[in-house]
């Protein structure tokens, strides 16, 4: 882990045991993730974070809203994988950022309790991570 993955998830723990963010938080991770981090911001004010909880396991998935007109949504883990195109361009060929902006979106909704919670059943979570 690089010394930006270490700021950034030193950040990720103050806002996760506040459930809020401060200015000099929101300058550190502008600074650490530049324009994803301000359309990370418009997803999570839109309401566009889905926390699918799988039942009775609690095992969850994030389903996250693009911001193109298709409005398409991607499936993620906040802190490892995005289904998006950029995910895989920018972060895993590349390596020119952290993660992208949904994955910013659902950890940002997530710490400060701002996610849209789904509740399904096991099968149906199982049967929505086999199309990953």
């Amino acid at each position: 882990m690089g010394p930006s993955s270490l700021v950034a998830e030193t950040v990720w723990k103050e806002i996760e045991s506040t459930h809020s963010v401060t200015d000099d938080q929101i300058s550190i991770m502008h600074f650490l993730f530049g324009k994803n981090f301000e359309r990370a911001t418009r997803i999570v004010d839109q309401r566009g974070v889905k926390r699918i909880v799988g039942e009775p396991s609690g095992r969850w998935i994030f389903q996250v809203v693009g911001e193109s007109r298709k409005k398409e949504e991607y499936f993620c883990f906040a802190e490892h994988y995005c289904a998006c195109y950029s995910f895989f361009y920018d972060i895993v060929n590349r390596g020119e950022q952290l993660c992208c902006k949904h994955q910013l979106a659902a950890r940002l909704a997530a710490s400060v309790g701002a996610c849209v919670e789904v509740k399904v059943s096991d099968e149906q979570l199982a049967l929505l991570l086999s199309k990953l």
